[in-house]
């Protein structure tokens, strides 16, 4: 083992990387739209408001942490992306980001479909009232009963992940006396420019069958024999928090050549194309994402052009837009408890949540930014590190970040971007109660999805 390696990772001495320092930005109280939903404001008073209430008057109705999420934000980026593909292609809002029954409501209303990986998150479509057919189900390993609840129901698309699963949905169909719809997912062997734990379309890893070696082709012999199944597509996905569309490209390249490789073997042209999601939002004022019409036009000519080319009509397309849609769309509130300055290195803010409301900076070296909002400051700007109340010394929310100098403890600070991954992800570590979200819309705010009570966690605790 290397001097410098542990088996829990890396030193924890190695507290300041080459390049630690950077710049402040010129004003603190600023509010990055690019970073915020879009009703965020700093109020006369100094406070931030989001849906036309102080942050201040939420934090003493709900308490903190709470995530909360402006909801006219989430319908508005549901009907972009909707108005972006103009009807030419299916958009199916990826549940794994976040959901709740008001969640789904909001995706039937504005048009969108939903995307589930799980036996809970499909009953959470379903009593929401998601009509089925606009469901589909993924999962690398989804279970006999979780098919088969999928197939009774009727959902849209279930994405086949394996040889085994291919025969394990076609069983279940026929002894249902259905044929079910399907698509495979494909590997393609692109590398996107992402973290190793998020990157899904290399070789090396759990999702979908390889290109490679001909097991996709063969994947498609299987499919095509079996009399419970309906293939209608291939499916790919590279990744999460994409910014670049030339992976994008060279999926659609590989995907393509497979459409005109079972054309030209079986005599079909499958009539669909997922191309899954993973589009990258702002976590940070460093981060540049495209708008939802930007990427349509981009998916859009990337596969006409290689059909063209391959002499195949245009499948239709889909899209599984999740982070994109809700990411942005919410905020996490704290109370700041502790303020604990380390001379020559920086400050360490604690706050109320931790690693159990947020695990994806532990998880992923996620960024993000953080803000004074319960008041505006004059103050200098401080290097602090926001961390959490939990027992690990890697409960950290905001890693590198500025404040202003006079931050103190009873003060409110909000991540932003933090609608995605957060919520789904919270855990109950250190028997923490995980927070509520809080929609807010028009001056008004409604608990969609209530705090946790220690009377939750004893009823789970049989004894």
């Amino acid at each position: 083992m290397s001097r410098s390696a542990h088996p829990a990772g890396p030193r924890h001495a190695d507290v300041l990387p080459e390049g630690h320092y950077f710049a402040p930005p010129a004003d603190l109280n600023a509010l990055d739209p690019k970073v915020w939903a879009r009703t965020v404001t700093r109020t006369d008073t100094g406070a931030v408001s989001v849906g036309g209430l102080d942050v201040g008057a939420l934090a003493e109705e709900f308490g903190t942490p709470a995530y909360v999420l402006d909801e006219s934000d989430f319908r508005a980026r549901c009907r972009a992306w909707h108005q972006a593909f103009g009807g030419e292609a299916d958009v199916f809002y990826a549940g794994k980001a976040f959901l709740s029954r008001a969640v789904v409501r909001w995706l039937h209303e504005e048009g969108l479909n939903l995307d589930v990986c799980s036996a809970g998150e499909l009953a959470t479509a379903l009593a929401a009232g998601m009509p089925a057919e606009r469901i589909a189900l993924h999962g690398n390993n989804k279970s006999t009963e979780e098919i088969q609840r999928a197939v009774e129901a009727g959902v849209g698309r279930i994405v086949l992940d394996s040889f085994q699963e291919i025969v394990r949905v076609a069983h279940i169909a026929e002894r249902l006396g259905k044929r079910q719809r399907v698509q495979i997912r494909v590997t393609v062997g692109v590398e996107a420019h992402t973290h190793e734990f998020i990157a899904t379309a290399h070789e090396d890893q759990k999702f979908g069958i390889a290109l490679a070696g001909g097991q996709a082709a063969e994947a498609v012999r299987r499919a095509l024999k079996l009399d419970g199944l309906e293939l209608i597509g291939i499916h790919s996905h590279i990744g999460s928090q994409i910014f670049d569309m030339a992976g994008f490209e060279v999926s659609a390249r590989r995907v393509v050549q497979l459409l005109a490789d079972i054309r030209d073997e079986h005599g079909v042209e499958l009539p669909e194309i997922d191309l899954g999601g993973g589009l990258g939002i702002a976590y940070t004022s460093d981060d540049d994402p495209r708008e939802p019409h930007e990427i349509a036009a981009s998916l859009t000519s990337i596969v006409t052009r290689e059909c063209q080319a391959a002499g195949l009509a245009v499948p239709r397309i889909s899209v599984e837009p999740g982070r994109a849609i809700v990411g942005p769309t919410a905020f996490t509130l704290y109370e700041v408890g502790t303020v604990k300055v380390l001379e020559g290195l920086r400050t360490y803010v604690s706050v109320d949540g931790g690693m159990s409301d947020n695990i994806r900076t532990a998880l992923y070296d996620a960024e993000y930014s953080v803000s004074l909002v319960s008041r505006a400051s004059d103050a200098e700007p401080m290097l602090v590190r926001v961390v959490g109340k939990h027992c690990e010394s890697g409960d950290i929310v905001v890693r590198d970040a500025f404040l202003p100098a006079d931050v103190a403890p009873g003060d409110l600070i909000a991540v932003p971007a933090t609608g995605a991954y957060c919520r789904s992800m919270a855990s109950n570590y250190n028997h923490a109660l995980r927070p509520p979200v809080v929609a807010v819309n028009d001056g008004a705010a409604r608990v969609i999805v209530r705090r946790e009570t220690e009377e939750d966690l004893m009823r789970l605790d049989v004894g």
